[in-house]
């Protein structure tokens, strides 16, 4: 009887350990997806407002005659039928003038205060003469500028209102993970409100729109008008503004992108509290650390940002930067791609001290610098411009590490050398 018994637990603990084998091998089960998103956007349609601009458009120079333009015989029967397009005052020979015509667009947001703060696009305001809010009961509200930011294309609107709003809650893009179920919620197209679903596509999307892309992607249609709208999570809470789409057509083919959260909201805090976003300054323009740079520098990986030009009597030239330089880490994060600099640098606080992990003349050391606030056209932390016909004229700089000597490339040189601009 022992034997068997022993026999039995023997048996037990192999086919016990077997099984864990199995389950550790099987892949992680798929989270089944919701029955349906009716509930949810019941609950958040009412946060969600159409935003109608109007602005004027002052035609061109009409010194000359525009294309395709015809002059109308006096008296003829057309005559009376476009003087509403012209102004003229009569007179044979003079060619009639175009009017200033009102211009309308439509776009999306949302409401982040009961009290009537709205959060959406830079550009659907932009050069707005009149902007009204259209709630989701169809009332029909003026709206003020709190502030506006075009780096990361957010704006603030204020309204007026008599009974508190309906709020959209923030929630926190970072724990977002691509797959995730995502609702988006706008005007497309001026239709009106409009929901749809997809999932998190990708996460830290570079779309080349600005110095500080970051983009969350998704495949919930998101269409024209839709730009300024809440990207929502399943628990109801916006995790990314709908700023853009990638396009041939104009329409969308699943590939839209959101201004994450934790990005949008500290932008949104600081327009509420002031009007503006203050961001750090470092003053340098950098580039790439190629592999064939890094190898000639001595550095193990590629990583880091480079610095190519260090500016005149910024923050950087009194902490000692210089040309050549590599710029490792910021207070202690690693620089693994370019864009990581001009980040952490913007998302830092004016006149706060830093410090940097610099490569230079083969070993590592510390740089302590404290931050200056960007200026209104800044060199901050951004790749060095291609175009040297711009700005003060470069000078003949050295590059010590790498052995090289450096000219600017000048027109003349393009001449000579048969060079394209």
């Amino acid at each position: 009887m022992s034997i068997i018994s022993s026999r039995l637990r023997r048996s037990a603990v192999v086919t016990a350990g077997a099984l864990l084998f199995a389950a550790a091998a099987l892949p992680a089960a798929a989270r089944p997806g919701p029955d349906g998103f009716a509930d949810l956007a019941e609950k958040l349609l009412p946060s969600v407002v159409n935003i109608s601009t109007t602005q004027t458009v002052k035609p061109e120079s009409q010194s000359e005659k525009s294309p395709g333009h015809s002059e109308l015989p006096q008296g003829s029967p057309f005559e009376e039928f476009f003087k509403d397009f012209f102004d003229h005052n009569g007179q044979p020979g003079e060619r009639p003038q175009l009017r200033p015509r009102k211009a309308t667009s439509l776009g999306s947001g949302f409401i982040i205060d009961a009290s009537g703060y709205i959060v959406t696009n830079n550009h659907v305001i932009t050069d707005a003469d009149q902007i009204t809010v259209i709630l989701h009961d169809d009332t029909n509200l003026k709206a003020e500028v709190v502030g506006r930011d075009t780096k990361t294309d957010v704006a603030v609107l204020k309204v007026k209102t008599e009974k508190p709003l309906p709020v959209a809650a923030w929630g926190d893009s970072d724990k977002s993970r691509v797959g995730d179920w995502v609702l988006a919620i706008g005007n497309p197209f001026g239709l009106g409100g409009s929901v749809t679903a997809g999932i998190l596509s990708a996460r830290q999307r570079d779309i080349n729109s600005g110095p500080y892309d970051d983009f969350l992607q998704t495949d919930a249609a998101i269409n024209r008008g839709n730009s300024g709208g809440p990207m929502f999570n399943m628990d109801g809470q916006v995790i990314g503004i709908n700023t853009a789409i990638y396009s041939p057509n104009g329409g969308s083919v699943g590939i839209g992108f959101a201004v994450p959260s934790n990005v949008a909201n500290k932008v949104v805090a600081a327009l509420e509290e002031h009007g503006k976003v203050e961001r750090g300054w470092l003053g340098v323009q950098i580039q790439p650390v190629t592999p064939a740079i890094a190898s000639s520098l001595g550095l193990k990986t590629d990583h880091g940002a480079l610095v190519a030009v260090v500016t005149a009597g910024s923050p950087s030239a009194a902490a000692g930067l210089k040309q050549g330089d590599v710029i490792l880490a910021f207070n202690g994060e690693d620089i693994t791609k370019l864009r990581d600099l001009p980040h952490d640098v913007a998302g830092s606080n004016p006149g706060t001290n830093a410090t940097l992990t610099v490569w230079r003349d083969g070993k590592q050391q510390q740089v302590d610098v404290k931050l200056g606030e960007m200026p209104a056209n800044p060199q901050v932390a951004s790749a060095q411009s291609n175009n040297n016909d711009e700005g003060p004229p470069p000078t003949e700089s050295s590059v010590t590490p790498l052995g090289l000597r450096l000219a600017p490339l000048t027109t003349d040189f393009r001449h000579d050398l048969h060079l394209g601009r």
